[in-house]
């Protein structure tokens, strides 16, 4: 199998429109947390989101195009462009058809669905916007970007729902891995702060009650009461080894493992012994040929619900037996929120910035952890700590377990 490294990084996140910015935040411990602004949510179960500040899409991309596209599509765009500038990948020097894209969203976008629905009850259905359809696909995201840049490789659109944005890179790392690539811009973005996203996800008590942003998503704690929406995109360069030494690139970290199962259980309840979680990790820790003892800290899911952090604590447990002890395990949900498609790529980025400046953050929030939740989730502050391996989780609705395997690159 072919190596397969990182060349570039982008983000738009509710902390920054950008790596640096984003990750100096998180390093200082603040959240992108506040009461919902898009619409009036006084009367929803739910009242504060993690929403995307000061993003004005004319100034990442053609204006004319931008206005084609939903925010999600925008984020995408946006975050892809910081990537490929930061791999300095330059398609005038590549084969078009050798450079993929596998950038997924969760959801699409509800709000052009909700815009144009209104449109049709009050107004006709000669009136439905005809781009519609092509705004609120949920392909779009990688169709603009592919359009955007000149990708004209294998594109994809994985739809995982929490788990979109893990499976998208780990997909595309297989498609480099196996050559059906040299290049793939992969991840994940979403932007579903509307009035029915936040409606269906509170109908389902998957939201967080609280009107104090400073806690309201509070992973592992007793006081959890659900996750909090959150918005953005995360998209990194994956590269095959010997093409990006052959062009001079720097290379980030590199992608060492993946693994992915069904638990195969219910629609929204991960498995409440964990395994399926557990053969994930396991999967991924094995395909790179390090041992268990090996690997000392993960990103996990981490939403801030009872079932999730109850349950990956235990597939934890079950993937690491007592060495689940010794690692530390923080959650990047405690200050952006859930991102939905986008969550398992802009925590990826974590991962590879904690890696490269020898830093895990806290799980911001974090005062008294659930009896049954006994490990070390970094809590009070970030360490200061040397990361060979960094392994992210995450978990979506209809039981899509997705771990990848980050390591520091060697030659």
């Amino acid at each position: 199998m072919r190596r397969v490294v990182v060349t570039g990084m982008g983000a738009i996140t509710p902390l920054g429109l950008n790596v640096k910015d984003f990750f100096e935040n998180v390093k200082a411990g603040n959240h992108g947390f506040g009461i919902i602004s898009k619409f009036d949510a006084s009367e929803y179960k739910a009242h504060v989101a993690a929403e995307v500040k000061g993003f004005v899409a004319k100034e990442f991309m053609d204006f004319k195009a931008a206005k084609r596209m939903e925010p999600f599509s925008q984020y995408a765009v946006a975050a892809a462009k910081e990537a490929m500038e930061q791999a300095g990948l330059d398609m005038e020097k590549e084969d078009p058809y050798r450079v993929g894209c596998s950038i997924g969203s969760g959801i699409g976008s509800l709000d052009a669905v909700e815009r144009e629905y209104t449109k049709l009850v009050q107004k006709g259905p000669n009136r439905v916007n005809p781009l519609l359809v092509p705004m609120m696909i949920s392909n779009m995201a990688a169709g603009n970007v592919s359009i955007a840049y000149g990708l004209k490789g294998k594109s994809l659109n994985v739809v995982t729902a929490c788990a979109t944005g893990t499976h998208s890179i780990g997909e595309a790392y297989r498609s480099i891995q196996t050559g059906d690539a040299d290049v793939m811009l992969a991840g994940g973005t979403e932007s579903s702060i509307t009035p029915i996203g936040v409606a269906g996800f509170a109908a389902l008590t998957a939201l967080s009650g609280s009107q104090d942003p400073d806690r309201c998503s509070i992973p592992f704690d007793k006081e959890r009461d659900g996750f909090v929406m959150g918005e953005g995109a995360g998209v990194v360069v994956l590269e095959e080894l010997e093409h990006a030494k052959a062009r001079g690139a720097k290379i980030l970290a590199e992608v060492a493992g993946y693994g992915a199962t069904s638990d195969a259980y219910h629609i929204t309840s991960p498995a409440e012994d964990g395994m399926g979680a557990a053969v994930a990790m396991k999967r991924a820790v094995e395909e790179s040929g390090a041992a268990m003892e090996d690997i000392t800290y993960i990103n996990a899911h981490g939403t801030s619900t009872h079932h999730n952090d109850l349950f990956e604590t235990r597939a934890i447990k079950q993937a690491f037996g007592g060495h689940a002890k010794n690692m530390k395990i923080n959650s990047t949900k405690s200050m952006i929120g859930h991102l939905l498609g986008a969550a398992g790529a802009v925590e990826f980025i974590t991962c590879v910035k904690e890696m490269e400046e020898g830093f895990i953050h806290e799980t911001r929030g974090l005062k008294n952890p659930d009896e049954e939740l006994d490990l070390d989730y970094v809590q009070g502050h970030g360490i200061e700590m040397e990361l060979t391996y960094a392994l992210s989780n995450s978990l979506g609705f209809g039981g899509h377990n997705a771990s990848i395997l980050i390591k520091k690159y060697e030659e």
